[in-house]
């Protein structure tokens, strides 16, 4: 008795895994093209200039790979690494910087983010969502606090908005 129920627990444990769907051999997905993630960093750019903010601007794509670069003439030496640090943040954890820094917190469960190698938990990362999708993300450093980084990373959303909207 025991070897027939042994023999029909494998069977059937052999008809269940045989319903389980293969994996598709070829993924598509979605991802910021080079203009788009260009007008983003110029709009962040321009309106930290317009507040009198001295910044740099990263725009990394789904992955968190850099796309575009900017950094204002009187940016300190710091900001371009930051920035980037901050989008591929962003993107890595599919969450705002600012987000991030509110759940990390010491004592927190995911205080240990923090420690990271590359982590970058400071406002100013965004992700760039469009259709649906996590198409990129953007970082900006430089400005008087995470707040001020996070409203000029805003504005460079906004700028193509328009263009996510698929």
């Amino acid at each position: 008795m025991t070897k027939r129920n042994v023999w029909f627990a494998v069977v059937l444990s052999m008809l269940a895994s045989s319903a389980v769907r293969a994996e598709e051999p070829v993924v598509g997905y979605k991802s910021l093209g080079l203009e788009l993630a260009l007008d983003a960093a110029r709009a962040a750019l321009s309106d930290c200039q317009k507040r009198g903010y001295q910044v740099a601007v990263a725009v990394v794509d789904r992955f968190g790979t850099p796309q575009v670069l900017l950094r204002d003439r009187f940016a300190g030496p710091h900001t371009p690494p930051t920035a980037t640090g901050k989008a591929w943040t962003s993107a890595t954890f599919r969450n705002s910087t600012t987000e991030l820094n509110a759940i990390s917190q010491p004592g927190m469960m995911q205080a240990g983010l923090r420690n990271l190698p590359s982590v970058v938990i400071i406002g100013g990362g965004m992700m760039i969502e469009g259709g649906g999708a996590m198409l990129g993300a953007i970082g900006v450093s430089g400005a008087p606090g995470g707040d001020a980084d996070e409203a000029c990373a805003k504005a460079g959303i906004a700028a193509i908005q328009d263009k996510l909207d698929f």
